[in-house]
């Protein structure tokens, strides 16, 4: 998904991996990867689910499919953001 502002493209979100472990998410040039450990959510859903994502934002992620909104900044540092799931 692209997302932009007065016509001109700023950014791009691909999901370029998922395995037992987590999703990896390409935003820009900036490679992230989300832990099921740390992001719960994501380990039972479907591929095309996950891959349906969406940048809000230069800062904000959206999986309308899956209903999850993050922060880019949680990715990067999860440890700051303490509320995880209890699934």
């Amino acid at each position: 998904m692209t997302y932009t502002t007065h016509g001109s493209s700023t950014s791009l979100v691909e999901v370029t991996n998922i395995s037992l472990y987590g999703i990896w998410l390409l935003i820009g040039e900036e490679e992230l990867i989300l832990p099921y450990t740390e992001f719960p959510w994501f380990k039972e859903a479907t591929v095309s689910k996950i891959c349906n994502v969406e940048l809000h934002h230069p800062e904000h992620l959206y999986w309308p499919l899956l209903d999850i909104d993050l922060s880019i900044e949680s990715i990067r540092n999860p440890d700051a953001f303490p509320l995880v799931s209890q699934l």
